[in-house]
């Protein structure tokens, strides 16, 4: 029976994860959600700030310390290790969505683009960059990712094993290509308001305090592999690698230790 309820609990989380990136997407693009970026009546700008500043800090923490080895470590000693990563994702989701509803709008355009031509090439960006996303998902391991693979091996009582460390597809042209279509959806909008503005700039700049934390502790599991792999391909601008032998041998590499899985996990979800 615990075994059955822990599989339910991962599906759900999932569940909630999946309508929560759904509606993200929507939030940002100002499409077909109730409560928009830009939704709202416009209270006092201080007050919406701080605000969004708070929801906007809250889900950062939760992401970046949630993710770390050192609390992983501590946190499992109350949650199953088969649900660990489930619940990582459900607290995640249900942050987000709290993000969602607590967001307060600031009027006023930082741009407005008029062109047709310029909106639509922005709209495509702005789909591509969700589509990198999804993707940047299935590369690594989706199932995993999320905790489904975790909860079903448990549900069938088989033993869980990491998924070794590799570098392939996109993950050859830049160290996170996740992350970067996170940046490319945020950041590509005909109409950028004051709001989407501080909403883009709070997760950029969390984006590239929180790489270097997690980066420390991919070297700290990985070792020279993961060094090596550092220094011979881009961290988000995909420009051509320093040295194209350099970039394939971590792919060559043998197979990370066991706890490994968990910090290359971790680089497609903070």
């Amino acid at each position: 029976m615990g075994r059955l309820i822990a599989l339910l609990y991962g599906v759900v989380a999932y569940a909630i994860f999946f309508i929560t990136f759904l509606y993200a997407i929507g939030f940002v693009g100002n499409l077909a959600v109730r409560k928009a970026i830009d939704a709202g009546t416009p209270g006092p700008v201080g007050t919406a700030l701080l605000i969004n500043a708070l929801l906007l800090g809250l889900f950062a923490i939760q992401h970046s310390v949630m993710a770390r080895v050192w609390f992983k470590e501590r946190w499992t000693r109350v949650v199953p290790k088969p649900v660990e990563r489930s619940t990582y994702v459900l607290i995640a989701s249900l942050l987000l969505a709290l993000l969602f509803w607590g967001w307060r709008p600031l009027p006023g355009d930082v741009w407005s683009v008029q062109s047709p031509t310029g909106s639509l090439i922005l709209w495509i960006l702005f789909w591509a960059g969700w589509a990198l996303v999804l993707l940047s998902t299935f590369v690594i391991d989706h199932l995993d990712l999320f905790g489904l693979r975790q909860v079903w091996l448990y549900f069938r009582g088989r033993p869980y094993r990491h998924p070794e460390f590799k570098v392939a597809a996109l993950y050859r042209m830049v160290r996170h290509p996740l992350l970067l279509g996170f940046l490319i959806a945020f950041w590509s909008t005909p109409r950028m308001s004051v709001g989407h503005l501080e909403f883009a700039v709070a997760i950029t700049l969390y984006v590239l305090l929180a790489i270097q934390f997690e980066e420390r502790d991919l070297v700290a599991f990985h070792g020279d592999a993961y060094a090596r792999y550092r220094e011979s391909v881009r961290m988000l601008i995909p420009l051509p690698r320093k040295r194209a032998e350099e970039a394939a041998a971590p792919a060559d590499a043998p197979d990370a230790p066991a706890d490994a899985g968990d910090a290359r996990r971790e680089r497609g979800y903070l």
